[in-house]
């Protein structure tokens, strides 16, 4: 009789093979990842234009009538709306077919490991998993290779780029602001940190449902014959019912960093109003200079805000590589057959008696042959 082979523990998930997912996924992409980060900075560096461009019309322009000087800067503020949009599309245009690209790349290798897989797996997992397994998982890495990294990286270097235009407008007045945006810092690394493991669940259990789902209309027949309806009902409900939880979870975290964000834009509203107003009134300050700070300011809270939405996105684009790489640690017939002894070449006969044999043990499939 040949003993059962024991079924693989399901391993233990490692933080940091997730960064090593993504940042392999975007070496293998990195030539539209790189072409889509040379856009992004063109069109950050032409948004720069028009609100710089305010402080020299305010200053400059107005106050000695120049009119020449004014016709210059709102031509440089034209060429630079349109070049900022010329960019923006074919940014969008470049990551997208380069994210699409990778997801139905990552779907082939994907299905290629599953179907390899061994028996009992397929046994003990249903069928609606394993769809979600090779469809659903992948679509979130277009948050990684597509426009959500590359609008977060956009987001922090226009933030840095604003923050030096500010501390050469006023450096006194550019330091109040920095302990809110610090204190905003810190509040989206905890919220991150949370909302990850909520993510990851709300995979499973869209997964669970989906299989329970599909294998309910795929038997509907045997449901019909022993007047299962109520009990799968039941069922389904119970899943509906522990995926609104889960995502209830993720709305208000994400709601939450939202108004952590549109708080830290009052309060910064409010330094820069009664600091600002009185260094114009003290004439330590241009008006010119005041408003100019105003809109960079703006500058910098606004990605600050996004990175709420676009670190969700993230988040769930790692929860699903999480799911893949554990499909991956499993052990396909081929590797657990190489780990075999080889049968030498045997002459003679051969003779069953009382065999038995289990794909998963305590489900035998060959009873005493």
């Amino acid at each position: 009789m040949v003993p059962p082979t024991a079924a693989p523990k399901k391993p233990k998930y490692d933080s940091k093979r997730a960064w090593g997912e993504a940042r392999a996924l975007i070496v293998q992409h990195r030539r539209s990842v790189s072409i889509g980060l040379v856009l992004m900075l063109i069109s950050r560096a032409s948004s720069f234009v028009l609100p710089y461009s305010t402080k020299k019309v305010l200053d400059e322009a107005l106050p000695n009538g120049d009119l020449r000087l004014l016709g210059w800067i709102a031509l440089a503020g034209l060429v630079a709306t349109i070049l900022q949009s010329i960019t923006g599309y074919a940014l969008s245009q470049v990551v997208s077919v380069a994210a699409q690209q990778a997801i139905a790349q990552l779907r082939e290798e994907v299905q290629g490991h599953l179907i390899r897989l061994p028996v009992r797996y397929f046994d003990s997992t249903k069928s609606g998993v394993l769809v979600s397994r090779v469809m659903s998982d992948p679509e979130g890495i277009r948050n990684l290779i597509g426009t959500g990294l590359i609008q977060l990286t956009g987001g922090i270097l226009s933030a840095i780029g604003a923050m030096g235009v500010l501390l050469y407008l006023n450096w006194k007045l550019t330091l109040a602001t920095v302990l809110p945006l610090a204190f905003f810092g810190a509040g989206m690394s905890i919220a991150f940190k949370r909302l990850r493991p909520i993510f990851r669940e709300r995979s499973v259990i869209q997964a669970e449902v989906t299989g329970r789902l599909t294998e309910t209309l795929g038997g509907i027949r045997l449901i019909k014959v022993y007047t299962a309806e109520e009990r799968e009902k039941k069922v389904f409900g119970e899943g509906v019912q522990r995926l609104f939880q889960n995502i209830a979870k993720t709305i208000t975290g994400t709601s939450l960093t939202g108004t952590l964000g549109l708080g830290v834009v009052g309060v910064i509203g409010v330094i820069v109003m009664y600091v600002g107003g009185g260094d114009v009134i003290r004439g330590n300050m241009t008006l010119g200079s005041l408003i100019t700070f105003v809109v960079f300011i703006g500058m910098v809270t606004a990605p600050l805000i996004s990175i709420a939405s676009i670190g969700t996105q993230i988040t769930e684009a790692f929860a699903g590589l999480d799911r893949i790489r554990e499909l991956r640690d499993m052990a396909t017939e081929d590797q657990e057959d190489a780990a075999k002894q080889e049968v030498p070449t045997v002459v003679g006969h051969v003779r069953f008696d009382d065999v038995s044999f289990e794909y998963e043990a305590g489900v035998p499939v060959l009873k005493h042959v």
